[in-house]
């Protein structure tokens, strides 16, 4: 059986499809699944032939595995998936193209949810099993056969969903690709444990609870077009403070980030894209505008190394905290940098 595409919003080429998550204590629940399709494509074996003449025109084998790969986004905190460019990239490689609103983000928020509330981020394993179950079947029904290997690429918050969810379900998917992965809180370990002490009696009583935490909107100068970015953003979506911090959602990142402490065992290879510096302050600075206003680099890339054996940390001077939303000349070296990487190791080995 098919999948129920519909329009997407991003245009020609962009389509969606909702996925039934059965329903929590604030009522039903669904994830969103974004496939996207070159409007030149006209048959689906014709994914396979861009494939092949982009091998031909680098000077590769000339065949492709048969049947195609794919690959799952999933975005971060406060956001939703609107990276048209980088739909384009994987599908100009013959790769399929999907990404994923999860639960409460985006495409997926209703009216009766708060925006990105969960309590524990093993809830989001049912969203990128659904979508990944969904994109199969695609796969299948448009070119004969399931992909021969599936990539998941995944930014900030969502990158830390990705990881804990590839530890706990090892070998389904062939790579991991982290753009900017949010693996442990800022600060020393002093702060941590004096954060969830804090925060323990409030979870387990309010875990709704809003945390009057600074709200700077940086991050979102650096990115939007109505201020110092090139980006067209959804203000329901991605709105210019973030959502609201809610106890018991900080409460599930903590202990996720506690799980990466420890280290996790993701046995296939993983890609790390991060700035080369971090500029985090309370007040404005030209700076933000080329390096990541976000989160301290220095302690991501150094706890990426404690996710799998195989890990490849690629760092670029003028990053933003979302690398493919730098500005162009950087975005090309991004992209450069991915397109290296999925040469080597974005493909299933051959027995």
């Amino acid at each position: 059986m098919g999948i129920n595409w519909q329009p997407d919003h991003l245009g020609d080429g962009f389509a969606l499809t909702e996925l039934d998550l059965g329903a929590d204590e604030e009522g039903p629940c669904v994830a969103t699944l974004v496939s996207y399709t070159p409007p030149a494509v006209t048959e689906p074996r014709d994914l396979r032939t861009t494939a092949r003449r982009m091998m031909h025109r680098l000077g590769l084998r000339p065949e492709l595995p048969d049947p195609i790969q794919a690959v799952l986004y999933v975005h971060g905190w406060s956001d939703y998936f609107f990276q048209h460019e980088l739909a384009h990239f994987f599908t100009e490689r013959g790769i399929a193209f999907y990404a994923l609103d999860l639960r409460k983000f985006g495409r997926s928020l209703r009216d009766w949810q708060t925006p990105g509330y969960v309590t524990d981020l093993s809830a989001y394993d049912d969203d990128i099993n659904a979508a990944l179950a969904a994109l199969t079947v695609d796969i299948e029904a448009r070119t004969g056969a399931p992909p021969s290997g599936i990539s998941l690429m995944a930014h900030s918050t969502g990158a830390l969903v990705a990881s804990l969810w590839a530890h706990r379900f090892p070998g389904r998917v062939t790579a991991l690709m982290l753009n900017s992965p949010w693996l442990d809180i800022q600060g020393s370990a002093i702060l941590r444990t004096t954060t969830q002490g804090l925060l323990e009696p409030i979870t387990r009583f309010r875990p709704k609870a809003r945390l009057k935490l600074p709200e700077f909107g940086f991050y979102w100068r650096s990115i939007s077009n109505q201020a110092d970015g090139e980006w067209e953003l959804n203000g329901l979506w991605r709105p210019q403070f973030g959502f609201p911090i809610r106890a018991g959602w900080l409460t599930a990142v903590l202990n996720g980030h506690a799980q990466v402490r420890r280290g996790l065992s993701i046995e296939v290879p993983i890609l790390v894209l991060a700035s080369a510096r971090s500029t985090i302050s309370p007040v404005w600075n030209e700076t933000m505008l080329s390096s990541d206003s976000v989160l301290d680099v220095t302690v991501m890339t150094q706890r990426a190394l404690q996710l799998g054996p195989h890990v490849t940390v690629c760092r670029f001077d003028g990053a933003l905290h979302d690398t493919l939303l730098s500005a162009g000349p950087v975005r090309q070296q991004v992209y450069a940098a991915i397109d290296r990487w999925i040469g080597c190791y974005g493909r299933p080995a051959q027995g």
